[in-house]
């Protein structure tokens, strides 16, 4: 297993070099992080991956977590946010960021009723993300909303994200292309349709055959490795290159999760050839 770890490593190192970096979602490895953090943390070392996206410690003291991030080359470049503290404890949020040295404040889920999103729901998270937005930006942070399906849905002649991306003054966007797939949305279309909003990236693909829907709701053993599936990786990959986007974090919610991205990673080095 060391062997192809570092095989793996060897090519990708050029592309995980490169100005626009591959990242990893730590989300990815949260049943391995229930077990034992510092080899988690020791196993993403080991696939060559410098930049992450969190914002937990997984229950221990903040320093000793962070003492095994530079121990591991890891850099937290990226942490969560839940709505209700963007909404009402922006504080928290500023602190929480800070304490990683992060640079972007990434927000996942907007709570809401059941199935229920409209343009009530829309208007309301967008009037909250850039009211945060605004007040992040003061403090050296860069808010992005990371849809998750549910804003694609119909309104005008396009959809409510399109209210949001129309509407964000103060902040941006994630794209988490497996979900906007999933949400009826062409990702590779989004990015060039509003090529200044995307920040950052989830790079996630999604098994061929499955149907997907507006619910931002998905089996987590339909994330496949990257360019097996039916998203477009590749155009997706090459687009964020054009556009600048700093950061593409794999996220893989799959039960195969440490079998899978070292695969996603040799089939992102293949792109570079």
């Amino acid at each position: 297993m060391k062997r192809v770890i570092l095989a793996i490593m060897l090519i990708c190192g050029g592309f995980l070099a490169q100005a626009q970096e591959v990242g990893l979602q730590l989300y990815s490895l949260r049943d391995q992080f229930k077990v034992d953090v510092a080899n988690t943390l020791g196993l993403i070392n080991e696939w060559g991956i410098t930049k992450i996206e969190g914002g937990g410690t997984y229950d221990l003291p903040l320093n000793d977590f962070k003492a095994l991030l530079a121990k591991n080359n890891l850099e937290m470049v990226s942490v969560g946010a839940e709505f209700g503290d963007l909404e009402s404890d922006i504080e928290k949020v500023i602190k929480n960021a800070k304490d990683f040295g992060a640079t972007y404040v990434m927000c996942a889920w907007v709570p809401h009723d059941g199935n229920k999103w409209d343009l009530e729901e829309t208007q309301h998270a967008t009037d909250v993300f850039n009211k945060a937005g605004k007040i992040l930006k003061k403090n050296g942070l860069t808010l992005a909303y990371h849809a998750h399906g549910y804003e694609f849905r119909p309104y005008k002649n396009g959809t409510l994200f399109d209210y949001m991306a129309e509407n964000a003054k103060d902040f941006s966007f994630e794209l988490d292309v497996f979900w906007a797939h999933h949400g009826g949305a062409d990702p590779l279309a989004l990015m060039k349709k509003y090529p200044k909003k995307f920040v950052l990236l989830h790079l996630k693909d999604m098994q061929k055959g499955i149907i997907g829907n507006n619910t931002g709701h998905e089996e987590d053993d339909t994330n496949v490795v990257l360019g097996t599936g039916q998203v477009d990786i590749s155009g997706i990959v090459a687009e964020a290159k054009k556009l600048g986007i700093e950061y593409m974090f794999i996220e893989d919610e799959s039960s195969d999760v440490v079998s899978q991205v070292p695969k996603s990673l040799e089939y992102l080095s293949q792109l570079e050839k």
